[in-house]
């Protein structure tokens, strides 16, 4: 197989991880659906539970293997271990690395199970001190640090407030501390932004959203060094079961082959929404890092490539029923989760979340809508919210 190790981030996304079929010539690499692989002529001595020799697929798969492969080449990390999905990464860093009695400090505004693991599961179960901080602001990480702090985790941009944390300037005072910096990156991807290039330890990702691009297939990953990332293998994947599925391992690595392309319609698009929407009289605000308005634009431009992704989150004047009654109003953009999808997806989130108290100001009120932009056009999603807007009375 060609070395791409110097190629540009595009042709990585093509061919690091395919190659030629030995047995069909096919220039593909094919799905191999298998549970179980030919043990060698001696296996006496063989590990069973080695993640990184093809045995049986819970430990590893052959098309695991390649997408590990591609995504540790993108992220610029020594390895990579992908699982059934999202949340089985980010417990199998937190399983991987978080002791009894040790103390973690988290965006406090973080995806719903990242909140719970921490929050509630991990204190109550093995008495973890859990700091949930706003980390967009530097010194409220430096003054929750503690002697025994294990684990600095950031979501950024944060969901759903798109928040941006400083990976670099927070890096630099976990590493001081003798502490690890984990960065949920899904709202970005890797073509956007690349936290272990500025400092962080780990990179999380939900390949369900933007790095397949397609929903259609489920699965997480975590980069990093390689005594790290062996680490997850052992304890989060092979003993936990969180393996992923040969055929979705397969749509990912497909997936990502139109990931720059993809990404950087979903920023012009987003970009241009966010300008219509923060200048709409019935909008009572708009979160996106693109934004000059934004808190964080500055940290943003400085660490996302000059990309700011496709989600944002936005309020307007009404209660609870206008805000429902508007995305029933909705003809082109479809309610329901998930993000990083082709279509545009939006949902909202009512004053009740169990998160209420953490989030900035501007989202309590009425709750507020998250907006996954699509890869429609931009006119086509600006007379689709025009619409929707007229009907509520906006």
């Amino acid at each position: 197989m060609a070395d791409f190790s110097n190629s540009d981030f595009v042709t990585r996304c093509i061919h690091v991880g395919n190659d030629i079929d030995k047995e069909t010539g096919a220039i593909r690499r094919p799905i191999t659906m298998a549970n179980s692989y030919r043990l060698p002529d001696d296996a006496s001595t063989l590990n069973w539970s080695d993640p990184n020799n093809i045995i049986y697929t819970r430990t590893t798969s052959a098309n695991q293997f390649y997408l590990q492969e591609r995504l540790a080449s993108l992220e610029g990390g020594e390895d990579c271990v992908v699982l059934a999905t999202g949340v089985a990464a980010l417990a199998g860093v937190f399983f991987s690395f978080i002791d009894q009695d040790a103390h973690v400090i988290c965006t406090d505004v973080s995806y719903i199970a990242v909140y719970r693991l921490l929050h509630e599961y991990f204190p109550d179960k093995y008495g973890v001190e859990v700091s949930l901080v706003d980390t967009s602001n530097v010194e409220e990480v430096r003054k929750a640090i503690r002697p025994n702090t294990k684990l600095i985790h950031l979501e950024t941009p944060g969901n759903p407030t798109t928040r941006v944390s400083d990976i670099a300037e927070i890096a630099e005072l976990a590493h001081e501390a003798g502490a690890l910096v984990s960065v949920d990156s899904t709202f970005a991807s890797p073509f956007i932004q690349r936290p272990l290039e500025l400092g962080a330890d780990l990179v999380i990702h939900s390949l369900t959203k933007y790095i397949n691009g397609h929903g259609d297939a489920m699965g997480g990953a975590v980069i990093g060094k390689t005594e790290l990332i062996d680490k997850i293998k052992r304890e989060a994947m092979v003993n936990i079961g969180g393996a992923i599925s040969p055929f979705n391992a397969w749509l990912i690595t497909r997936g990502i082959v139109t990931l720059p392309l993809r990404m950087k319609q979903h920023s012009e698009t987003a970009l241009r929404v966010a300008q219509f929407l923060e200048a709409y009289p019935g909008v009572t605000f708009v979160a996106y890092p693109g934004l000059e308005s934004h808190p964080q634009h500055a940290i943003a431009k400085k660490q996302m490539h000059g990309l700011y992704s496709g989600v944002l989150s936005f309020g307007i004047d009404g209660d609870v029923a206008r805000h429902n009654d508007f995305v029933n109003a909705l003809q082109l953009i479809i309610s329901a989760v998930s993000i990083g999808h082709d279509e545009s997806l939006i949902v909202y989130t009512g004053p009740d979340d169990e998160r209420i108290n953490y989030y900035p100001e501007e989202f309590r009120k009425h709750g507020f809508l998250r907006f996954s932009v699509g890869l429609e056009s931009a006119n086509d999603i600006i007379k689709d919210l025009t619409q929707a807007f007229e009907k509520v009375g906006l």
